[in-house]
């Protein structure tokens, strides 16, 4: 099955493993009570105050990403664990932004972590992805974002292998990859 015939298969159910994250998040207190006094989530996708290299409206993104894409991408959504066609992916190459096309993390960093998404120890560049504090779903975790586009990777967690100790969980629909010649 493929990563977008799985999404569309899990979409609308809530307890499938898609999640899309339901507000924005900073780590300052004052904009966490922000977050706290409004009344309902917002399902649109996040705006931040950071500009970003490449700036599209909304619509452009739409325009320009399939909706499942669009999801993970602008909203933040996850894809299910294991229906990543990119996880399973070991030849030499380079892994590229999904919706800018900037190049964001290499084969030789890839590793199998078991979490069922593409895992890396480290990113091609340390400019190359932006990460910030991400506190939705009750946890309390770092976000992985492109720094070109601001685009929404997945995550980095401290329990991956040697010479880093970084796991980077990213998302299969956030990547392209571009094969060595």
């Amino acid at each position: 099955m493929s990563a977008r015939s799985a999404l569309a298969a899990t979409r609308s159910a809530a307890a499938s493993g898609w999640s899309r994250r339901a507000s924005p998040r900073r780590s300052s207190s004052a904009s966490r009570a922000r977050a706290a006094s409004t009344s309902a989530p917002s399902p649109s996708p996040r705006r931040r105050s950071r500009s970003s290299p490449i700036q599209k409206t909304d619509a452009e993104w739409q325009a320009q990403l399939d909706p499942d894409r669009y999801e993970v991408l602008r909203c933040a959504a996850t894809e299910p664990p294991f229906s990543g066609e990119l996880n399973y992916v070991h030849e030499d190459g380079k892994f590229l932004c999904g919706a800018c096309g900037a190049e964001l993390f290499r084969t030789d960093a890839k590793f199998d972590s078991g979490s069922g998404w593409p895992s890396f120890f480290q990113p091609v560049s340390a400019e190359a992805i932006e990460e910030e504090v991400d506190e939705s779903h009750g946890m309390r975790r770092i976000e992985v974002r492109c720094a070109a586009c601001d685009s929404h990777l997945g995550h980095v967690f401290p329990d991956g292998p040697h010479p880093t100790g970084q796991r980077y969980c990213i998302n299969s629909l956030a990547l392209d990859f571009e094969p060595d010649e």
